[in-house]
């Protein structure tokens, strides 16, 4: 019999966003029950399939159009990212791509208690995308080059400028956020309609050789006909509620519209503090809702400033303009949150490791996020919760005290469990 430790695979970020002013995401409850509940309902985690493998580094495509700040926001998420960030579009022609640490800070008192060698923190990879253009669709500006790119990633970050600066030119000449969100969507939704179109066409010419396959084209012929109405009525495809089986059927096309979607509202350093009293955010706001998406308001250019700041003079920095955190972090929960994603931890002396899982994951599912021979040879999961690790000390403490449980195959990992998984292969 083999043996891993491990602990849960949900960052520390609590589920429902705090107020953090340098960071507001949703704030609005109203807005934000609506969009919960919408992802409630549908699914959120039905792009990925319940057997689905999940990487340790999740892409979160960062997009928009020309000048809007996409390019100085990923160099502020990477902190050594390359991208260039000029005052000109296409400056971003190849997609720079950026590997970022989710915050958590229970890795470290893991780790310490564990007297761990190294903490390995779980990971999202950001991916800067060229500016889009009005008819990006029809090959414009970079078209099916930005649309490709944008095709590989997990979730889209949607950049909109929310803030006023003669020096630096709109591509459309003024700010307006709904038109920006609508050049995009629209954009997206062309594509959309055109590769839908082009596979319905295919399968109403071909013949499925067995059953099986008959099944998956119909359900695919169904899904896609379900979706091409909604394209057509403006809405995502996305919005479109599917079986598992029909969500399997259509995965191979990568459809854009279908990716969840976070707003990011980039604010001026003196909306910072107060960012839900910017009129360009409240219409911001509003759209998210209506396309029933997320909604993270941030500074681009002073998280990028940030950067060049040693730690200890970045809070006393962020004080001076009237907050007291750093808007990323809440930008890779957002996207935690809409990707419907926790995390566990695996802890003991050699290291201490955070897991990421799709929520409603069971422990032989989670275990095979390690490895798949954990998956399969499954015995059982001694799992504690994070506080009572922490309140125990230990692991072996917790076992004396009888707060390690063992959990079978049908045992759903919370967030913040630490586990240690039993296997035989």
């Amino acid at each position: 019999m083999a043996r891993v430790a491990c602990s849960n695979l949900i960052p520390a970020l609590p589920l429902l966003p705090s107020k953090s002013p340098s960071s507001f995401l949703c704030t609005n409850s109203s807005l934000f029950a609506k969009s919960s509940q919408f992802m409630g309902a549908l699914g959120i985690n039905r792009w990925f399939s319940s057997s689905s493998k999940i990487s340790m580094s999740l892409k979160a495509g960062i997009v928009g159009l020309p000048n809007v700040g996409k390019s100085t926001l990923f160099n502020a998420v990477v902190e050594n990212g390359k991208a260039q960030a000029a005052n000109f579009p296409f400056c971003t022609i190849e997609p720079n791509v950026g590997t970022v640490a989710v915050p958590d800070p229970r890795l470290n008192v893991l780790s310490d208690l564990s007297k761990s060698q190294r903490a390995v923190p779980a990971s999202i990879e950001f991916v800067d995308i060229a500016g889009l253009v009005k008819g990006a669709s029809q090959g414009e500006g970079l078209g099916n080059k930005f649309l490709s790119h944008i095709r590989e990633v997990d979730s889209i970050l949607q950049v909109v400028r929310c803030f006023e600066d003669n020096d630096i030119v709109h591509v459309n000449g003024k700010v307006d956020p709904k038109s920006d969100i609508d050049v995009i969507n629209l954009e997206l939704i062309f594509s959309d309609l055109d590769q839908i179109e082009k596979r319905l066409e295919k399968l109403r010419k071909g013949k499925a050789k067995d059953s099986q396959s008959k099944l998956k084209e119909e359900a695919e012929k169904s899904a896609l006909e379900r979706i091409q109405g909604a394209l057509m009525d403006g809405k995502p495809a996305r919005s479109v509620a599917l079986s598992d089986f029909e969500n399997d059927a259509v995965k191979h096309l990568c459809l854009l519209t279908i990716k969840p979607v976070i707003y990011v509202a980039n604010v001026s350093e003196s909306d910072l503090a107060s960012p839900e009293n910017n009129p360009h955010v409240k219409e911001v706001m509003n759209l998210a809702s209506q396309l029933q998406s997320g909604l993270v308001a941030i500074s681009a250019q002073v998280e990028s400033e940030l950067t060049e700041l040693p730690s200890e003079e970045r809070t006393e920095y962020l004080k001076s303009l009237g907050v007291s955190d750093s808007g990323l972090g809440n930008l890779i929960r957002a996207t935690y949150n809409l990707l419907g994603l926790r995390t566990y931890f695996t802890s003991g002396e050699k290291e201490t490791k955070a897991w990421t899982i799709l929520a409603g994951m069971t422990a032989p599912q989670a275990a095979g996020v390690i490895h798949s021979d954990f998956e399969k040879g499954f015995i059982r999961a001694e799992t504690v919760s994070y506080d009572d690790f922490v309140a125990a000390g230990s692991l072996a403490a917790a076992r004396e005290k009888g707060l390690l449980r063992s959990e079978g195959k049908d045992y759903m990992v919370e967030e913040g469990d630490v586990m240690l998984f039993r296997f035989n292969v």
